[in-house]
C-alpha cells in the first residue's frame, strides 16, 4: 500500500478515537503511534521506516508496522461505514444519542453492522407485510405484556378482508412475524445468539455419498466444537462442501438460547401474562427462521476468515524463509529439469547466472539411454568445470536423482547436487519475462536454467515468480486473492530489502520490490543502466526518469552499487547519514578508503569498542541509527542470508526401500502447515514430521519450532511404500 491509497490523518472525524484505540491494542505509546501514522500517510514504506525511521517509530519492526498498517485501515474503514450508518439512521428521523453512543462505541464492522440492521432497507419479509396490513399496533400490545386481556379479542380488532387478515389466527400470526423479525434484528439478542454459537456449537460434517472415495473422507463423520476447531481443518471443510462432498451444519443446544430469547421479549409489562405463549411462540419462530441460519453464516464466516487469515500467516511465514535460503556463490551449476518421455533438459550457468549451454538427455524411462546421457553430461561438466547439480523435485525427479548419482563418482572433478523444489518453475518458463531473457529457448530449457539459478541466488530467481506458485502455502487456493497477494507482496518486499540489491545486476521484477520503486520506475533504471552503462554510484539514481526525490529517499539505502568510489554505496548506510559515517571515521582517525581497505581490520576493532551511546550524542543523532551505522560499517557488503545454513550437498542417493524405523538423518524442512512439518530427508517423497513430534516441548503452532529451509535431524518413526508415507520425528534426534 502506498500514500495514495491512503486519507491523511486529519480527514477523519474519528481520528483521535482511532489513534487512541491503536495505542492500546498494540500497547504503544500515544506519540509513536501518532508519528508512525503522519509517516504512513506521507507516503513513506515499511522497508524505509522499519531502517531508517527507529527514532520516531520507537524501533518497531517491519511485522509490527505491518500490523500498526493493516489496524489502521480497518479501523479507518469502521471509521467511514460509522459515519454513513449514522447518516442514514437520521435520515430516517430514528437516530437517538443512546444509538449514536452505541454506534459511535462499535469497535467492530459486524457490531456496527447489527445496530444498523433494524433501519436497514429490507425487501418484502413476512414482518413487513404484516406491517402493511396494520398489524404492528397488536405486535406492540403483545409485546408489552398486558396483565390481563384475551389476545384473541384484541386480535379480532385487525381482522380486516380487505387488507388480507382473514381471522383472528391471521392476526395474531401477522403480530408474532413482526415479533420475531424485531427480536431477530435487535443488535443485543444477535450478539448473544452469535457469542453463544462460538462458545457452545459443534460443527458438524456429513458425506453426501459416504460410499465416494475424496480426499475428505475424515470429514464424512466428523463433529469438534465450533470454539476448538483448527483453521485447516475449517478450510478443508469449506472446499468439501464447495465440491459437494460434504454436508456441513451447526449444532447448538437450543433450548437455553429459546429461554434466553423469551426473556428478551418478556422484559416489560406484568410478571404473567396472557400474551406469553405468542411471545413463546415468536421466539421461537424467530429463532429457527431468521436467527439460527443468519447466525450459522456468521459463525462459519467468522470462522473461514480466521482460518484463512491464519492460511496467508503460514504461507507468508514459509515464503520469507524460503527466500532468504542462503545462496551459493562462486560455483558453475548445471540445473536439470527432469522428464520422462521427452527427456531431462539440461541447462549450464556460469558464476554470475549466464547461460552457457542447453541440452537434452533421455536417462529415465521409457527411452532409457543412460550411456548416452553419461557420456554428454560429463562432457559438459569438463567444459564448463560445472561444479554442482541441481535437480528439480518434479516428474521423473528420482529417477533422474539415480541416474546424477551414479555419475558422479565417473566425473573428473569434484561433484555434488541438491534436489531443489521447482515449484513455480513452469509458470517463470512460460512468462513474458522468461521470453524477453531466453527468447531462443523453449519452455522446458528455460526451466532448467531457473532450477540452476535457484541454487545460486534464491532470492533473485524467485521474485520472478508469482509468490503464491511457490508451493509453500496451505489451503492458498481457499483464501481470498486480494488479501493473499497483499500479504505475499510484503512478505517479498521485506524479504528483497533485508538482503539488498546490486543495481548493476539486479533485474526488473527484484528491482519491482525495493522500497519505493513501482515496477514502471523499475523498468526504468534497467533502460537507463542499458543505456548508459552501470550506475557508478547511487547518486546517479536520480538521473532516472520518473525517480524524484522522494523515491530516492525511500530506496537508496536498500541499493548496493560494489563498484562504487564510496564504498559506502555497498552498505545499507543511507546516504542522508553518509555525513555522520564521515564524521565518525574522520574523528576515530581513518577514512573512506579504510572500510574496506587495508586497514579495515583496525577499523573494526574500534568500532567495536565504540561507546554508542555516548557517540550519538557527539555526533548529535539518534542511538539506533548510529548502531546501524557501526553495524554496517563492520560488515560492508554483507549478506545477512550468509549467516544461515546452506543446503545439504549430497552425493549419493536413498530410496524409501532403504529406509527402516529408528534411522536418523539429516533433512531440510520444504514447508510448514498448521498440522506438522514437510522434511526432505532425499527420497522420493517428503516426511511428515507431526506437531506431536517437533519438539520434546510443547509448541502451539509448528512455525514456532521450524521454518522452511531449515537443516533438520530427524528420527524415521515409519514408512509405508504402498502410500508413499514417510513419519518422522524430531523428538531428541537434535543433536
Amino acid at each position: 500500500m502506498d500514500g495514495s491509497d491512503r486519507t491523511t490523518t486529519g480527514a477523519n472525524p474519528f481520528t483521535a478515537t482511532i489513534l487512541a484505540q491503536l495505542s492500546q491494542e498494540l500497547n504503544l505509546s500515544p506519540g509513536h503511534v501518532e508519528r508512525v501514522v503522519a509517516l504512513l500517510d506521507e507516503g513513506n514504506t515499511i522497508p524505509f521506516l522499519a531502517r531508517y525511521r527507529k527514532e520516531q517509530t520507537g524501533g518497531l519492526d517491519e511485522e509490527a508496522l505491518r500490523t500498526l498498517q493493516d489496524r489502521l485501515g480497518y479501523l479507518r474503514n469502521l471509521a467511514e461505514r460509522k459515519a454513513e450508518v449514522l447518516r442514514l439512521i437520521d435520515e430516517q428521523g430514528a437516530l437517538t444519542p443512546e444509538l449514536r453512543q452505541a454506534v459511535e462505541e462499535a469497535t467492530t464492522l459486524q457490531r456496527v453492522e447489527d445496530l444498523y440492521r433494524p433501519f436497514r432497507p429490507k425487501r418484502r419479509t413476512r414482518a413487513s407485510v404484516a406491517r402493511e396490513r396494520g398489524l404492528q399496533p397488536l405486535a406492540d400490545w403483545l409485546l408489552s405484556r398486558p396483565a390481563t386481556g384475551a389476545p384473541e379479542e384484541e386480535a379480532a380488532r385487525f381482522v380486516d378482508a380487505a387488507r388480507g387478515v382473514e381471522g383472528v389466527e391471521d392476526a395474531l400470526a401477522g403480530a408474532r412475524d413482526i415479533i420475531a423479525e424485531q427480536m431477530a434484528d435487535d443488535p443485543e439478542v444477535r450478539q448473544w445468539v452469535r457469542q453463544w454459537t462460538l462458545e457452545r456449537g459443534t460443527l458438524v460434517s456429513e458425506a453426501t455419498d459416504p460410499q465416494a472415495r475424496t480426499p475428505y473422507e475424515q470429514y464424512y463423520d466428523f463433529r469438534e466444537a465450533v470454539a476448538q476447531i483448527r483453521p485447516h481443518r475449517v478450510l478443508a471443510i469449506n472446499r468439501g462442501e464447495r465440491e459437494k462432498a460434504l454436508r456441513v451444519r451447526i449444532e447448538l443446544p437450543t433450548e437455553p438460547v429459546l429461554a434466553y430469547l423469551e426473556g428478551w421479549l418478556r422484559r416489560q409489562g406484568a410478571r404473567r401474562s396472557p400474551a406469553d405463549p405468542h411471545l413463546a411462540l415468536a421466539a421461537q419462530d424467530g429463532y429457527q427462521r431468521l436467527l439460527a441460519p443468519a447466525v450459522e453464516r456468521d459463525v462459519r464466516a467468522h470462522l473461514t476468515e480466521k482460518a484463512q487469515a491464519q492460511a496467508i500467516r503460514v504461507f507468508a511465514a514459509n515464503l520469507k524463509a524460503l527466500l532468504l535460503t542462503p545462496p551459493i556463490r562462486g560455483r558453475r551449476v548445471m540445473g536439470i529439469d527432469p522428464a520422462y518421455r521427452t527427456g531431462c533438459k539440461i541447462a549450464v550457468v556460469d558464476e554470475t547466472g549466464k547461460l552457457l549451454e542447453v541440452a537434452v538427455v533421455y536417462p529415465t524411462p521409457p527411452q532409457n539411454r543412460v550411456a548416452e546421457a553419461e557420456r554428454q553430461l560429463l562432457a559438459m561438466i569438463d567444459r564448463h568445470q560445472v561444479d554442482l547439480i541441481a535437480i528439480g523435485n518434479g516428474t521423473a525427479s528420482r529417477e533422474t536423482e539415480r541416474f546424477v548419482a551414479g555419475l558422479i563418482p565417473k566425473a573428473s572433478r569434484p561433484l555434488a547436487y541438491v534436489v531443489v523444489n521447482e515449484a513455480g518453475a513452469s509458470v517463470y518458463s512460460a512468462s513474458k519475462l522468461a521470453r524477453e531473457e531466453f527468447p531462443h529457448l523453449d519452455v522446458s530449457e528455460r526451466s532448467a536454467v531457473s532450477i540452476a539459478r535457484r541454487l545460486q541466488d534464491p532470492l533473485a530467481e524467485l521474485v520472478k515468480i508469482e509468490p503464491k506458485a511457490l508451493g509453500v502455502g496451505q489451503y492458498q487456493h481457499d483464501v481470498p486473492e486480494k488479501e493473499l497477494a497483499q500479504a505475499l507482496h510484503g512478505v517479498v518486499e521485506s524479504a528483497v530489502n533485508t538482503v539488498g540489491v546490486d543495481l548493476n545486476t539486479a533485474s526488473v521484477p527484484l528491482l519491482s520490490y525495493v522500497a519505493g520503486i513501482t515496477a514502471t520506475v523499475a523498468a526504468n533504471i534497467v533502460r537507463h543502466r542499458e543505456a548508459n552503462g552501470p550506475f557508478p554510484n547511487r547518486q546517479a539514481l536520480l538521473d532516472v526518469p520518473r525517480l524524484g526525490p522522494k523515491t530516492f529517499e525511500q530506496c537508496a539505502g536498500f541499493l548496493r552499487v560494489p563498484e562504487s568510489a564510496n564504498p559506502l554505496d555497498n552498505t545499507p548506510i543511507h546516504p542522508e547519514s553518509y555525513g555522520v559515517a564521515e564524521r565518525l571515521l574522520q574523528d576515530l582517525g581513518f577514512g573512506l578508503e579504510d572500510v574496506a581497505g587495508p586497514r579495515r581490520q583496525e577499523l573494526q576493532a574500534a568500532l567495536r569498542a565504540l561507546d554508542v551511546a555516548a557517540w550519538a550524542q557527539r555526533l548529535g543523532v539518534g542511538e539506533p541509527t548510529l548502531a546501524d551505522i557501526v553495524e554496517a560499517l563492520q560488515r560492508p557488503g554483507r549478506d545477512p542470508r550468509e549467516d544461515l545454513p546452506p543446503p545439504i550437498l549430497r552425493t549419493d542417493v536413498l530410496t524409501l526401500e532403504d529406509l527402516k524405523p529408528g534411522m536418523v538423518l539429516s533433512g531440510t524442512v520444504r514447508n510448514v502447515v498448521d498440522f506438522g512439518a514437510f522434511v526432505d530427508i532425499g527420497v522420493q517423497q517428503d516426511g511428515l514430521v507431526h506437531i506431536s513430534e517437533l519438539s520434546d516441548q510443547y509448541i502451539r503452532h509448528p512455525l514456532d519450532a521450524v521454518s522452511v529451509g531449515d537443516i533438520v535431524q530427524v528420527r524415521v518413526l515409519a514408512v509405508d511404500p504402498e502410500r508413499g508415507r514417510i513419519s518422522l520425528s524430531m523428538r531428541q534426534a537434535q543433536s
